[in-house]
């Protein structure tokens, strides 16, 4: 176990439906690799003590910036799935305090274009392409305004490569997500957010934000490197041994680049 470096931090922000229990099983192997884990509740997801409050954008990042801030030292910030459309934001706002990005088969979304806007650009051009994902599973709520995804469509769609007794654990955990927290739009810019170097965590059986889908959002936003594995939705409850084993050394070396080229404090 590698002792850790006060100067390593991530930062994990989970996606739609879900909370920072979504790292549960994979934050260990993160912190006996050397590095200080901070798994986020994200407002309005049921979960937390901001469980209730307004889910947005403007929200989200508000708080996962906050985290960052209170940090004192710069962070990579990571998003699972929709959690890929805040950190991207966090990006914008705190360029000089995020390391990197990783997109952990994370949405990384142009600025100004929509995940929704995504699925029918993709579907145009290749209509073969199996961009629906996890909507035909969801429950929609006109009152709360809130969709609820199917046990059999998360089952299905999420957590079907992990261990059966894990992945009924995880689908029991799910809650209600505002639609408010999923109708969003990045607003990026070159300067702020373009700086920041990014992680693609590419999933080559990921049945909700599918493979086309993955390699559309790289092919609009390059990234520094892409790391493929051949799993679903969750890599970090199906397969976090060989997620840290791949991803853990890309975010070595970042750290070291970025730490050694700073100045020497006076």
């Amino acid at each position: 176990m590698a002792e850790r470096d006060p100067t390593k931090h991530l930062v994990l922000v989970h996606g739609a439906w879900q909370g920072r229990w979504a790292f549960a099983a994979w934050t260990p192997m993160l912190e006996a690799a050397g590095w200080h884990v901070h798994a986020v509740d994200l407002p309005g997801n049921g979960w937390g003590p901001h469980g209730q409050a307004p889910a947005s954008l403007a929200h989200y990042t508000a708080h996962v910036a906050g985290l960052v801030v209170s940090l004192g030292r710069p962070a990579v910030v990571l998003g699972h799935s929709g959690g890929g459309i805040t950190a991207s934001q966090v990006a914008e706002a705190l360029p000089d305090r995020v390391t990197a990005l990783v997109y952990l088969a994370g949405m990384m979304l142009p600025s100004g274009v929509s995940y929704a806007d995504l699925m029918q650009r993709v579907g145009a051009a290749a209509p073969r392409a199996d961009v629906a994902g996890i909507t035909p599973f969801l429950d929609h709520d006109p009152v709360a305004d809130t969709t609820t995804v199917r046990p059999e469509g998360a089952l299905a769609c999420f957590v079907q490569d992990c261990d059966p007794a894990a992945a009924r654990d995880a689908v029991a955990l799910l809650r209600p997500q505002p639609e408010s927290g999923r109708r969003m739009v990045n607003r990026l810019s070159a300067e702020r957010f373009g700086r920041v170097p990014r992680v693609y965590v590419e999933c080559s059986q990921d049945r909700s934000v599918t493979l086309p889908m993955q390699r559309e959002m790289q092919r609009l936003s390059p990234v520094a490197k892409r790391l493929s594995m051949d799993c679903g939705h969750v890599p970090q409850l199906a397969q976090p041994e060989r997620l840290t084993r791949l991803l853990v050394p890309e975010l070595d070396a970042i750290h070291a680049r970025r730490f050694l080229s700073l100045p020497p404090t006076p």
